[in-house]
């Protein structure tokens, strides 16, 4: 039985890493940490995990685990996994990896020196139709893929909780919190080439304001300091391009996540999942007549816990999201600039 920890106790450990690892025959989370004093308490006794602690540190020199899930804000994303890494245990860190790409590559340096998983939390490359699309692209059934979209955009979904709209604790705004899932989603179908320049831009159109209409509550105008939109167009090594859109609040019909890669013998979109082909002298639109009913965040955890058992490679390699990081942080400098980042 793996031995679990869950350090942070917020909406995503409760919400998604909590279900994750219940969902588990040979996992058990046996203690929780956050620096929020009587929160990992509160915790523990509604979860029935046996021990609560304030601080990261205490659990690990208390604790005999095998592995723990990072929960935190991004601030903390660094610091926690690395001293988790160097005490022996594999990682589960929720995305992003972290404030930006240097964090990001010094996590995956102690990573390799403990010779430990560390898994991000991007649950998406784990639905039925991103999992399908990705082994028909592997085969070659959509050709050379030279051309991908990765949008998600909200009408009206600005964070009211939490620190997500303070850049000194999470980094960026939308495009760090949501951007992040469809840009690494999208790269990663389109066989994770490596990025070679980005021209960005974000945008503050709503987050400073008083009137606007949110169905997730108020949030305190004073402290929102980061991007409530973000658009980048990725070039990469091997002569593919990327356009990249994600915003909080934006004035469209509904809320709009959709992945899209063209290649020269298919494209195909994302939810749902379509398939656009040429065959036998004819235009064909393909879709798939069953799909498993999985639960992505659940899948994300019984994957994590099959690379601690040592069973399979992680599927979220850790260079492949310090290359997402390093896109995420060229559209900010692209911005702040005017001028297209060279990486």
């Amino acid at each position: 039985m793996l031995q679990i920890g869950i350090i942070g106790s917020g909406s995503i450990a409760r919400n998604a890493h909590m279900p994750g690892y219940r969902a588990q025959k040979d996992a058990e989370v046996v203690a929780v940490c956050d620096v929020v004093p009587g929160r990992a308490a509160a915790f523990a006794q509604e979860f029935g995990i046996p021990r609560a602690y304030d601080s990261y540190q205490e659990m690990l020199a208390k604790e005999s685990l095998d592995a723990v899930s990072v929960c935190t804000p991004n601030f903390a994303h660094h610091d926690t996994a690395i001293a988790a890494l160097n005490a022996g245990l594999h990682v589960l860190c929720e995305k992003p990896i972290a404030m930006n790409a240097t964090e990001a590559r010094e996590m995956v340096a102690a990573a390799h020196r403990a010779n430990k998983t560390l898994q991000i939390g991007l649950h998406w490359r784990f639905t039925s139709e991103a999992q399908l699309l990705r082994r028909m692209i592997v085969a070659g059934e959509l050709g050379e893929i030279y051309y991908g979209e990765a949008t998600c955009l909200r009408r009206r979904g600005i964070p009211s909780w939490g620190v997500f709209t303070q850049k000194e604790l999470q980094g960026g705004g939308a495009l760090i919190d949501i951007g992040v899932h469809t840009l690494d989603h999208t790269m990663w179908l389109m066989g994770n080439p490596r990025p070679v320049s980005v021209l960005g831009a974000t945008y503050c159109k709503f987050g400073k304001r008083n009137d606007v209409v949110n169905p997730w509550g108020k949030w305190d105008t004073a402290k929102f300091n980061v991007d409530d939109m973000g658009i980048g167009m990725v070039r990469f090594e091997n002569g593919a391009t990327l356009v990249l859109r994600a915003s909080w609040a934006a004035n469209i019909e509904k809320e709009f996540s959709e992945t899209r890669v063209l290649g020269t013998e298919g494209g195909a979109s994302m939810q749902p999942l379509k398939i656009y082909k040429e065959m036998h002298q004819t235009l064909v639109d393909i879709t798939p007549a069953y799909l498993p009913g999985v639960k992505p965040h659940i899948e994300e955890i019984t994957h994590f816990l099959a690379c601690v058992r040592g069973e399979c490679p992680c599927l979220v390699v850790p260079e492949q999201v310090v290359d997402v990081q390093t896109v995420l942080d060229a559209v900010y400098q692209s911005s702040e600039t005017g001028h297209e980042v060279v990486l």
